[in-house]
């Protein structure tokens, strides 16, 4: 071996990463868009694409824009002969509230092989989880009003940098809910009835993909 091929080879070799996943959230509504663009901004998720549709949207419409984003790239990916334009993920996240074909746009989004996190009755649950824990039944108007004046006084239907800032250190205690939430109704029979949420599924995959991504060689 030949004194350069010697110090070559004692270097020591780069990890190999894997590929970051390209990830699209569609979801109805503003709040949901703050949040999710806060928590994007917060670890630097710069291949995690958020699409908002107004939030008189319903969840079939929520389904069918993330579908048509989803075979938009996938053609962008073959004409430009570029796997990486395509999607490797897409979440679809909405409430439950009093939305029609609620049950058509579950099956239209399995079909199709994307993600829901569906809040039951609506995404402020998933806010006073991150507070207290619930299991009764509550109203949409009630929980909204439960938030304000329990939590989060500021809160007017938008996440803003200083609400994100109360809701972050409390970041673990709500998945601990959310995910308890489902384990009752589990063994009740009564999976995604009021209170529950599944927004925890798509943080936490975005948490993993920042751990993933902040990967360095040790």
């Amino acid at each position: 071996m030949t004194p350069l091929r010697r110090k070559r080879s004692l270097r020591r070799r780069r990890p190999r990463l894997q590929p970051r996943p390209r990830i699209l959230v569609v979801m109805e509504g503003a709040t949901e868009a703050d949040y999710v663009n806060l928590i994007r901004r917060e670890e630097r998720l710069r291949l995690v694409e958020i699409v908002s549709i107004p939030e008189a949207g319903v969840p079939k419409t929520v389904v069918e824009v993330a579908v048509e984003e989803m075979r938009k790239a996938a053609r962008d990916a073959r004409r430009m002969r570029d796997d990486n334009l395509k999607y490797d993920e897409v979440w679809c996240v909405f409430d439950v509230d009093e939305h029609p074909d609620l049950a058509a746009a579950k099956d239209q989004a399995r079909a199709n092989g994307l993600h829901v996190a569906i809040s039951n009755p609506c995404f402020e649950l998933w806010l006073l989880l991150h507070f207290q824990d619930q299991s009764a039944h509550l109203h949409r108007d009630v929980l909204r009003r439960r938030c304000t004046d329990d939590h989060l006084p500021s809160y007017a239907k938008r996440i803003t940098d200083e609400i994100y800032a109360v809701l972050a250190p409390r970041y673990a205690d709500a998945v601990r809910r959310a995910t308890a939430l489902d384990a009752w109704h589990a063994t009740r029979g009564t999976e995604g009835e009021n209170p529950s949420t599944r927004v925890y599924k798509l943080t936490e995959r975005l948490a993993e993909v920042a751990k993933s991504q902040d990967f360095r060689e040790p």
